[in-house]
């Protein structure tokens, strides 16, 4: 079974830094590499926002405008893990961070539970 668990998430204070990570299970090595691992946030009220994602293929990272700059997205396919590593966070990075895998071939998309982040003094 398929399966995506997030870990890492917590309280930090503005301007903290915090290493989120979403392991893989369910994947063999192959297939985990050829997904496009992504990053979301969520908060209440609000529809589901990108905030990064890295393609399969190279391993190429592109970023939503309001995180550019502060966090990095990798991944160890080896491991079958993605992390986003945060850095120079704000109250308004407060969220729900959920982890997706996605396959455009055979329209696969799994999702993680979600784990949470709050930025706060």
């Amino acid at each position: 079974q398929v399966q995506l668990v997030e870990s890492g998430g917590g309280l930090v204070q503005p301007g903290g830094s915090l290493r989120l990570s979403c392991a893989a299970s369910g994947f063999t090595i192959s297939d985990y590499s050829d997904y496009t691992m992504k990053w979301y946030r969520q908060t209440p009220g609000k529809e589901r926002e990108l905030v990064a994602r890295i393609t399969s293929v190279g391993g190429v990272a592109d970023y939503g405008d309001s995180v550019k700059g502060r966090f990095t997205i990798s991944r160890n396919n080896a491991k079958k893990t993605v992390y986003l590593h945060m850095t120079s966070l704000k109250p308004e990075d407060t969220a729900v961070y959920y982890c997706n895998a996605f396959y455009a071939m055979t329209s696969f998309n799994a999702w993680g539970q979600g784990t949470q982040v709050t930025v706060s003094s």
